[in-house]
């Protein structure tokens, strides 16, 4: 990975607009993203077990589908929970479609999985535009992931740790406590500041396919 640059939510948000329009479009982003955080998950297990994946309703949630359905036919025993509900966002409903042909169990908003049991948890619930206090659906969601790595899963937050602002790390309450929060293409600030190393565990960056140029426009 070439990129050390550190990248707000806005600069972010131009960088991948500047791939798209030179070709890299955004669903082959969120797949490459999914693809990359998967890759830093099997990593540290040697066989297939039982994924949790938590996600809310915008992108970070469709690099969470990603990662459920790539898990799934990796013969992972994978749950998603809607924590917000169905995804809003084209990219995110288009990869939560693709689960619904595989043996992956997508449980509604008011169907809470039980903590227990996983040995895998993914965070794909909020991710760069996250700032402020969680709202009671976010909280929840948060309050779930933390509870299933306090009863023994691994737990990986795609780009950030939910309820944490990507631009000042402060964390809001009941934020996610991550082991492993792998950010694509570019930190954030959040991933810096000492506030909340606490909450993102060990930092991995990710490649997915940014050009270098993008980051120069």
């Amino acid at each position: 990975m070439k990129n050390e640059a550190v990248a707000t939510a806005a600069e972010m948000k131009r960088i991948e607009q500047a791939a798209n329009e030179a070709g890299l479009l955004y669903i082959q982003m969120m797949e490459n993203a999914g693809r990359a955080a998967w890759g830093e998950l099997t990593a540290r297990f040697p066989a297939p077990g039982r994924l949790l994946v938590v996600t809310g309703k915008g992108n970070n949630g469709g690099d969470g589908f990603v990662m459920a359905r790539v898990a799934a036919k990796a013969g992972w025993q994978v749950c998603v929970w809607l924590a917000e509900g169905e995804p809003k966002t084209p990219d995110a409903i288009a990869n939560r479609e693709l689960l619904r042909a595989l043996p992956v169990t997508v449980l509604d908003a008011e169907t809470r999985p039980d903590p227990r049991g996983w040995d895998a948890a993914v965070d794909a619930v909020y991710g760069t535009g996250f700032h402020g206090a969680l709202r009671p659906a976010g909280r929840a969601a948060c309050e779930l992931l933390n509870q299933s790595r306090a009863a023994g899963a691994f737990l990986l937050a795609v780009d950030l740790p939910s309820g944490l602002c990507a631009d000042t790390g402060e964390a809001a309450e009941g934020a996610v406590q991550a082991d492993l929060t792998v950010c694509f293409d570019s930190r954030k600030p959040v991933h810096t500041v000492p506030q909340a190393a606490a909450f993102c565990g060990k930092v991995r960056l990710a490649d997915i396919g940014i050009p270098d140029l993008c980051h120069r426009l």
